[in-house]
């Protein structure tokens, strides 16, 4: 028996609030929240009972209508258009890491509708084989540019874990010109460096955690240009290289090191390149430890300056975050200003020992000095805060988004009965504004909560098909999975987030013995600029 709710239903799940009242949150502010995520067609490989991946040759149609994990949003810019990009994964197989990279097309900040990203499966490349057809595609990521075009880098990989297959994997390009419904391959069709035959159980060169940034500054020499930048691991050391291109994606230059491990430690990665207003590009990473370095480009990332260590922080020393299964994620993340050369704004979480902080540091002069870390959350309880986000945009508005556990689970339909009344469990969507007028970013006001729901990251706790349906981060599942990061972008009306929630039940899907099923879900906050004045 199926449960009674229609997609229609799902997809206007429109929730207007107030973060007013909300125990734990010292300032609120009216809220959007719209369901993002939906079933959709496509392709992929099913697993095959008792195995714990598929098996080469198996590709074939079927339907992404389960978890939707990790996200990342991009607003176009002087408009309100989105494109949001997740993990979906394919069918009940959500146990054996078996997933692509889906889009979400939300066009003047509403939900319009979601799909697969096409060409890396064999539904859409029209073969079986390895590659050009993948098992699996990762990692969201995008941005646009200054005509509509929006891009993400990609890493289509193999289960190397049981198959063995080479090329475990490669860094690709994918655009779209119609806000994300349908994607074509940059760079001629090929990976922005040569694909190695290396598998990562030979670890010898295994590319991962890949990000992309666009110069949108109209006018700049370099408008338009496209900076992927990614991780090459070889089992012991790892580096962060980089590609560029000035034709808009259809070519990229000939990929370079940004940073080698003799420069700022053993392990380089977490990249993420950033454009500031006069068109300089930064890149930000996780070096060695708690290191987190900065450097920057005034020419079209052909030199760069010496990196500057922005701040030390205390990793969590563990991979699952406390009180639950779930892997904690990526450790920072950074953006520049559109608004102000040379100012850029990084955040990352903070293990104390005993639980985890949100902080925030500062660069108003190219990342030369950086401000004294000050942490994030607000909150008065010893709850975790987790997996920040930062965004700038038009007019020095500057946000930083994070999950938060301040809230106990309630007494919910959609939170499992076991976790009912927990603390430091359930989780939720908080935000922190900022205005940075010239001087550097000024808090604006408290931390305001922007997930309408408080969701159990253990969910879902169904069965389909006999197979559990918890999202597992490896094929052993010994750690669950929520995402490493989730999207946060801001246009010159609103501040969207775009984060995961097991609130809503799933559509068109019930668990085995009836009764919903309660998939992670995409979903969209808004909240307007004006809720925070001047802003």
């Amino acid at each position: 028996m199926r449960c009674g709710i229609s997609l229609l239903a799902l997809l206007a799940a429109l929730v207007s609030s107030s973060s007013a009242g909300a125990t734990g949150w010292l300032s609120s502010v009216p809220v959007t929240n719209q369901v993002a995520s939906s079933p959709v067609a496509g392709g992929g490989y099913p697993v095959p009972p008792g195995a714990r991946a598929p098996l080469p040759g198996t590709c074939r149609p079927g339907q992404l209508n389960s978890n939707h994990s990790e996200s990342w949003l991009a607003v176009r810019p002087g408009s309100e258009d989105l494109v949001g990009t997740s993990k979906f994964f394919f069918e009940n197989f959500s146990t054996y890491y078996n997933f692509y990279l889906g889009s979400y097309t939300i066009p003047g900040g509403v939900p319009a509708g979601n799909n697969q990203v096409q060409g890396y499966e064999c539904t859409t490349t029209g073969t079986q084989a390895i590659p050009p057809d993948w098992m699996d595609v990762t990692d969201p990521n995008a941005a646009f540019d200054t005509q509509g075009r929006v891009y993400q880098t990609t890493l289509p990989f193999q289960p190397f874990w049981v198959s063995g297959l080479n090329p475990n994997g490669e860094i690709d390009l994918s655009y779209s010109d119609d806000m994300g419904r349908h994607w074509v391959k940059g760079n001629g069709g090929q990976p922005l460096e040569p694909t190695n035959n290396a598998s990562s159980k030979q670890a010898g060169h295994v590319e991962d955690k890949q990000w992309v940034a666009v110069n949108s500054i109209r006018g700049n020499p370099f408008q338009d240009h496209v900076y992927a930048m990614w991780t090459v691991y070889n089992g012991s050391t790892a580096k962060i290289r980089g590609a560029v291109s000035d034709t808009r994606g259809l070519t990229f230059a000939k990929s370079f090191t940004l940073s080698a491990p003799s420069q700022t430690g053993k392990v380089n990665e977490y990249v993420y390149p950033s454009i500031d207003a006069a068109g300089n590009v930064f890149a930000a990473y996780h070096g060695s430890g708690g290191d987190l370095w900065v450097t920057y480009s005034k020419d079209d990332g052909t030199t760069w300056a010496p990196f500057v260590l922005a701040a030390q922080t205390q990793p969590l020393p563990a991979t699952d975050l406390p009180n639950t299964t779930f892997r904690d994620g990526i450790i920072e993340n950074f953006t520049a200003s559109p608004t102000w050369p040379g100012h850029v704004y990084l955040t990352y979480e903070y293990w104390d020992g005993s639980q985890m902080d949100v902080k925030f540091t500062q660069s108003t002069d190219y990342g030369q000095h950086w401000s004294a870390p000050a942490t994030v959350n607000d909150n008065a309880d010893a709850s975790d805060q987790f997996q920040p986000s930062v965004a700038a945009g038009p007019n020095g508005a500057v946000a930083v988004a994070f999950y938060d556990r301040r809230l106990a689970c309630p007494n919910d339909a959609s939170i499992l009965r076991a976790d009912r009344g927990r603390t430091n469990f359930c989780v939720n969507i908080s935000l922190q504004a900022y205005k940075d007028d010239g001087f550097g970013a000024v808090p604006v006001a408290h931390n305001v909560r922007v997930s309408r729901y408080t969701w159990d990251p253990q969910q879902p706790g169904q069965n389909v098909g006999g197979l559990p349906q918890l999202p597992c981060a490896d094929a052993n599942c010994a750690s669950t999975f929520i995402g490493d990061y989730f999207g946060l972008a801001i246009s010159q009306r609103n501040i969207y987030t775009l984060g995961v929630s097991t609130h809503y039940p799933a559509a068109g899907v019930s668990a085995d013995g009836g009764g919903p099923v309660y998939y992670q879900q995409q979903v969209l906050g808004t909240v307007a600029r004006s809720a925070f004045g001047d802003y």
